[in-house]
């Protein structure tokens, strides 16, 4: 018998209305100590996410149910995205990078330094359409060895960075967070969204995205009501939808709070996947959740 717990959509404004989605929730595997980073590969119609204190990353298959081991040693990962040839990228915390693991397995690193200086511990990451990769990299990795290897900032600041697709070069975007954490792109990729973690509230800021690859602005566009937010994913409206302390929580475009999916653990991140991208994957605390829901992850730019 299934492991199911009732969905609990909580309208909060009308255009909430008719966003819902399966009447439970079904958690198809525990036994993380903390479960991150859900991408979702269709071309093999399964799911890799972590399990950060565990160190190691975990693969969920669509097809038979099953859930084994991805990468026992996975640098402690966190955050994770696939790109446009369809490869993982993770911020791997404990090793204070950020990789890509090719389709032969190898594993490639992208971003491990700023001018010199080793990064903290990456976070989250999303990939633009121009193949440009954008990361946060607050210290959660390096502060115990529990999800990561204790050590000090080399940096001294929790950053923004964005890796150049042709050269490789990792600049910085954004400096003025305190715990840059999850980030999303709106479906047209003109405004980047991130959270910071740390803020009081709270929150989650808007940039705009300009055609050099710089950021303007940098507004608060939302505020987490139930303790702090983590992971954001946009849907094909432009709805923001982001993990927090009781689940997930949806804003409006503009920023208002909408509704919410209230999950029986803690939510760290979330992603849509899929044949439609409207299988919904929550990573919560211990587990791995999903419910079929009424709207569609957003389509990025080919």
């Amino acid at each position: 018998m299934a492991d199911v717990t009732p969905a609990q959509f909580e309208l909060l404004d009308d255009r909430f209305t008719g966003i819902n989605g399966d009447y439970v929730v079904e958690r198809l595997w525990t036994g993380a100590r903390k479960t991150e980073g859900p991408v979702y590969f269709p071309a093999g119609r399964y799911l890799v996410f972590s399990d950060i204190p565990n160190d190691r990353l975990m693969r969920w298959d669509e097809t038979t149910g099953a859930t084994g081991v991805f990468r026992a040693g996975s640098g402690y990962a966190n955050g994770g995205t696939i790109d446009r040839q369809g490869r993982l990228i993770s911020c791997e915390q404990g090793n204070r990078r950020v990789t890509r693991t090719e389709h032969d397995g190898t594993v490639t690193v992208l971003a491990d330094r700023w001018e010199g200086k080793r990064l903290n511990s990456p976070n989250d990451v999303v990939v633009r359409a121009d193949g440009s990769i954008w990361f946060t990299d607050p210290p959660y990795g390096i502060l115990t060895d529990y999800e990561g290897n204790q050590g000090e900032s080399e940096i001294g600041a929790s950053y923004v960075y964005r890796i150049d697709p042709h050269t490789g070069a990792v600049t910085v975007v954004a400096e003025d967070f305190q715990r840059p954490n999850g980030l999303a792109f709106s479906p047209d990729e003109k405004k980047l969204y991130i959270a910071d973690t740390r803020g009081e509230p709270s929150h989650i800021r808007v940039f705009d995205v300009q055609d050099d690859g710089t950021l303007t602005g940098g507004k608060i566009h939302a505020l987490c009501t139930f303790g702090r937010f983590d992971g954001l994913r946009v849907d094909a409206a432009g709805r923001i939808w982001a993990a927090t302390w009781e689940g997930v929580h949806v804003f409006a475009p503009d920023g208002d709070l909408i509704g919410k999916l209230l999950m029986p653990e803690s939510v760290s991140n979330l992603t849509f996947g899929g044949p439609k991208r409207n299988q919904l994957y929550i990573t919560a605390a211990t587990s791995l959740y999903t419910l079929r829901v009424t709207v569609n992850g957003a389509q990025y730019p080919a």
